[in-house]
């Protein structure tokens, strides 16, 4: 008996080498639009939890509106909303010169993943910002130091060690979130295991796709506790 022949290999593995590298690809494209759509949002949502936590009141209305509303609502519904929705406007966008994004199915999920994710990252660093006690703000501006100085020396540090491990937990909402990118054509990990099953009718193959995800989540798991053990070691030595 041959090794892919043995009980745990066999399963599938027909279908498997068919698709396999049809799959890959689908898992380099999730692995790509997960990647660039959570460091946007972080980047997104360092100001929108600063603004939400100290902006005018306006402004924090707004914010909160905006993060009510993205953190309330399905994302396969904002997700239609962004490529069936918008992509109406095609005169439109066609005017403005940005037809040639919001007609790419990548694009409008990476738009939409990108305003999601910020929501719930605003949140998680608006709370972490909260969260630290006001005497080391106070002590920083004793000594004369600048707010934008007190912010990015001793505010955004220690937020983000309170904020790590909920983080952590968003980027892996985000993996197996992502699935849904496939019900716009795009041929993600889950699309190409759709297409392979449309071809195969081979149900195993969403066995291996479970699988895959398992393991990618798997592994950002422990890499974020090996980081979070890392960057608190101080703190458990006291």
């Amino acid at each position: 008996m041959r090794w892919c022949e043995a009980p745990g290999f066999y399963i599938g593995h027909e279908v498997l080498e068919r698709y396999g590298c049809r799959m890959a690809d689908g898992l380099v494209l999730t692995l790509k639009l997960v990647g660039i759509s959570s460091t946007l949002g972080f980047v997104l949502a360092i100001g929108l939890g600063l603004l939400r936590l100290r902006g005018p009141k306006p402004v924090r209305y707004a914010i909160a509106g905006y993060t009510t509303f993205f953190r309330g609502t399905p994302l396969l519904c904002q997700l239609f909303l962004i490529y069936y929705g918008l992509g109406t406007f095609r005169v439109f966008w066609q005017d403005l010169g940005l037809w040639w994004f919001f007609r790419e199915p990548f694009y409008c999920c990476l738009l939409a993943f990108t305003v999601n994710t910020a929501a719930y990252q605003a949140e998680i660093i608006r709370g972490s910002l909260q969260a630290l006690p006001k005497g080391q703000m106070e002590a920083g501006r004793a000594l004369g130091m600048r707010p934008t100085a007190i912010f990015l020396k001793i505010e955004m540090p220690q937020a983000l060690l309170i904020g790590l491990r909920p983080l952590g937990n968003e980027l892996i909402t985000m993996i197996k979130v992502s699935a849904i990118a496939s019900l716009v054509t795009l041929f993600d990990l889950m699309g190409a295991t759709r297409l392979a099953f449309a071809r195969s009718f081979d149900l195993s193959i969403y066995l291996w796709a479970a699988l895959i995800y398992l393991a990618l989540v798997e592994i950002i798991r422990r890499v974020w506790g090996l980081m979070e053990t890392r960057l608190t070691r101080h703190l458990a030595m006291r």
